[in-house]
């Protein structure tokens, strides 16, 4: 992944947290990894249900929009890494998966960020 790649990844995850944090979720962890297998972007809490967020980021929409990139095969990994994530964490409560679509200017400028609940 190159700097660029990985600074835009870096900047959309936060923008998603601020967003977040704001609506009243709880942050618990960041880029958790399954060894070798995937990360997981955000971990969060809202009220009982513990959420899995993936963070797609986008400038412009040359390569179609932030949402479009969670194809069915991502969504396969998202599941698999979410109950890793809960085998590890022990948590047998509600779990969903969610996706927050942050869009940007070709500048690097806000326009949009979406966040869709249960989204996998």
């Amino acid at each position: 992944m190159t700097d660029e790649r990985r600074r835009l990844g870096q900047a959309g995850e936060r923008l998603a947290e601020e967003q977040l944090v704001g609506g009243g979720y709880q942050i618990l962890d960041r880029n958790w990894r399954d060894g070798r297998r995937g990360e997981l972007d955000l971990i969060a809490r809202d009220g009982d249900c513990l959420v899995i967020v993936e963070v797609r980021t986008r400038r412009g929409q040359r390569f179609g929009s932030a949402e479009e990139s969670v194809t069915p095969r991502k969504q396969a990994q998202l599941q698999r890494l979410a109950e890793a994530y809960r085998a590890e964490a022990g948590w047998d409560g509600p779990l969903r998966i969610d996706v927050v679509a942050v869009s940007l200017s070709p500048q690097g400028e806000l326009i949009e960020i979406n966040h869709i609940q249960d989204a996998v």
